[in-house]
């Protein structure tokens, strides 16, 4: 783990199946960059079920970068998805209304924009949107982005939209363009629609965005700026949850940065047990490393043993940090 986070890599993302310990792991790591390495560093989650403030043991909700007590260099933020989806809403409200005004349509524009707005996919794009956001604007004030995700199937998905947005916004963009081009050739007024096409709001709206995308593209596919890193237990379950989602990454050509597994039962601590439960559940444990040391070698990070205790505040967090760069 310390060597890759030697190699300065500004963007880290944090996945894995629910309950491994994603937040943890991505808050330790943060503690890491900001506190040893001294590097002022940003830990965002992306996760619906926010956990920062209850790690930390103290209020980082509400949507907005705050600094964390008690840690130099680190500051968080919990990304509110109601406030995103809100405002991605009066975006595409906005657009509707300017297409629909050039085709001189009057037409009541809420029932397709509740459409719109009420599809799945709608959500992940505005949260797609937020992390151009981050890269883009907090990126340029922090030396190290840590992002905690959602678990790994939205995880995987909400980044995989860095393909996918581009392929969408460049299909938009030439039928807004043919659009326009057609109503040039239909217009007797040809140089007053020529100059209300140069303006037009929708084109150039759609363009930023095209920008700001191929921006964070680059980063996001740059493996000396960016890696996805998994979050495992010993468990059959969670390990061949990364085994398939590992492939995914690469399909959509994100640099996987490798698997840290969490939770493992200290041979010790098995032994003292008198019940004979703990040495029944390190055995199994011992079987499941296996197949982590067959699948996933050379890519293991670390290995960070069970705590008795949940990881909550910073003392306790430190402890944990340790442990992973070790």
């Amino acid at each position: 783990m310390k060597q890759l986070l030697g190699q300065r890599i500004k963007y880290l993302f944090f996945g894995g199946k629910g309950g491994v310990g994603k937040t943890v792991v991505a808050a330790a790591t943060a503690l890491y960059l900001a506190e040893a390495a001294g590097e002022k560093t940003l830990l965002a989650s992306f996760n619906p079920v926010h956990s920062l403030s209850s790690v930390f043991g103290q209020d980082l909700s509400g949507g907005v970068v705050k600094e964390v007590a008690g840690a130099r260099n680190l500051w968080a933020v919990e990304v509110q998805y109601d406030d995103i989806v809100e405002r991605y809403k009066t975006r595409i409200t906005t657009l509707l209304r300017e297409m629909l005004k050039m085709a001189e349509l009057s037409v009541d524009i809420k029932p397709l924009v509740d459409i719109a707005t009420t599809n799945p996919a709608f959500h992940e794009a505005a949260a797609f949107d937020k992390m151009m956001d981050v890269v883009l604007k907090e990126g340029a004030n922090f030396d190290r982005v840590v992002f905690d995700m959602a678990a790994v199937a939205n995880a995987v998905r909400l980044i995989g939209l860095s393909k996918l947005y581009g392929a969408w916004l460049q299909r938009t963009i030439k039928m807004r363009m043919e659009t326009l081009s057609l109503k040039e050739q239909l217009s007797f007024r040809k140089e007053k629609v020529r100059e209300e096409i140069e303006k037009d709001p929708v084109l150039h709206e759609l363009q930023d965005l095209y920008q700001r995308y191929m921006k964070v593209r680059a980063v996001l596919t740059d493996p000396a700026a960016t890696r996805f890193v998994f979050v495992t237990i010993p468990t059959v379950l969670s390990i061949s949850v990364v085994q398939r989602f590992i492939e995914m990454v690469r399909a959509y050509e994100i640099p996987f940065g490798g698997v840290v597994v969490n939770m493992v039962i200290p041979r010790e601590e098995a032994e003292r047990d008198a019940t004979g439960f703990l040495k029944s559940k390190y055995d199994e444990q011992q079987r499941n490393l296996e197949l982590v040391r067959r699948s996933f070698a050379p890519h293991i990070l670390a290995s960070v043993r069970l705590f008795p205790e949940d990881i909550v505040g910073l003392e306790r967090l430190r402890q944990f940090m340790k442990e992973l760069v070790s």
